[in-house]
């Protein structure tokens, strides 16, 4: 072989894996945009991810995540979006209720979107139908404000003198009156007092909770929204510094110390969404994913909680809870 043949060849040879490089595809990355905070979304993260897992995605393998956090500032989600749609994103995931599932739609009518924990989509306007979803935008769905009746009937046992049961509303929600709607009516099912107290500030809740005990309320309902799920441990705080008893939607706020739960798995929804942004990611197409819904409620007592308080937990409750904490 010619000198000049043999340098050719060598040049060329070591040219190959710069060119297979090149040729390969480029990680995908999925924007997550969240309503929450980062330091209170650890569990649902880590259920994201293992959801992904799943679905044969690893991150910082096969997969990268663009995270943004509104941190309970509802109205920095566009700019949030926006951000993540200029990344060219292969999935925007919208987690943390309906405020981050506008935002994504609104920010993008191509890039394909999975939602969490949204309550109603189709009144919300996110999907037309939940089987049937159409469009760039399937998820996850909650009956979170649904939930306000049983929520209710549930304290009416905890505390048998109750007259007025109070409940949280955040009025930058988009579910802000359809939760109204539902607590109304389920306290007058209940032959009950019923009184919104609303707050999306810290400062705001703090008033809120005090206003509870100062009205003589029975209980206190909080709902699973994004702002007070990123301010979990100050609502769990302020209901012991005024005696109120309370009850979540879902099981972390009892893990906190709140008094009691009641609702599907914030974890279990996040994980399924990981699933679904896998496949849409292995070339499905979000509308013909239907919109999925919780099949299982569970009840989570803390029993240290209810001492504290001075209550007696039921023995039908006790006989019909998911779980206790000692």
């Amino acid at each position: 072989m010619r000198r000049r043949e043999f340098i050719t060849l060598v040049g060329g040879a070591a040219a190959w894996p710069v060119a297979a490089r090149a040729q390969q595809p480029a990680m995908p990355v999925i924007g997550f945009l969240s309503s929450r905070a980062p330091g209170e979304s650890a569990s649902v993260v880590a259920a994201f991810r293992s959801g992904l897992r799943e679905a044969g995605f690893v991150e910082g393998e096969n997969l990268a995540i663009a995270f943004r956090w509104a941190e309970g500032r509802y109205d920095r989600l566009p700019a949030l979006a926006a951000d993540l749609v200029g990344l060219k994103v292969a999935v925007l995931f919208a987690a943390g209720g309906p405020p981050a599932a506008l935002a994504a739609k609104a920010a993008t009518p191509t890039i394909p979107i999975v939602f969490s924990a949204v309550t109603d989509p189709v009144s919300l306007g996110l999907v037309p139908s939940l089987n049937r979803p159409g469009g760039n935008i399937t998820g996850m769905s909650m009956f979170t404000a649904e939930l306000a009746g049983k929520s209710m009937q549930l304290l009416t046992e905890m505390v048998p003198t109750a007259t007025l049961i109070a409940y949280l509303v955040n009025p930058s929600s988009p579910n802000a009156a359809l939760y109204k709607d539902y607590a109304a009516r389920a306290a007058s099912d209940l032959g009950i007092g019923a009184r919104a107290l609303e707050a999306s500030t810290a400062d705001e809740l703090g008033e809120a909770v005090a206003s509870a005990a100062k009205l003589g309320a029975g209980g206190l309902v909080v709902p699973g929204e994004p702002f007070f799920d990123s301010q979990r441990e100050r609502i769990v705080a302020l209901c012991a510094k005024h005696a109120v008893a309370a009850v979540y939607t879902f099981r972390e706020y009892v893990f906190t110390g709140g008094l009691m739960s009641y609702g599907p798995s914030l974890t279990d929804s996040y994980r399924r969404a990981g699933i679904y942004a896998g496949r849409v990611l292995k070339g499905e197409k979000p509308a013909d994913l239907p919109v999925m819904q919780p099949t299982k409620f569970d009840l989570v007592l803390n029993l240290k909680t209810a001492r504290a308080l001075g209550l007696r937990v039921p023995d039908r409750l006790l006989a019909i809870a998911d779980e206790t904490i000692e």
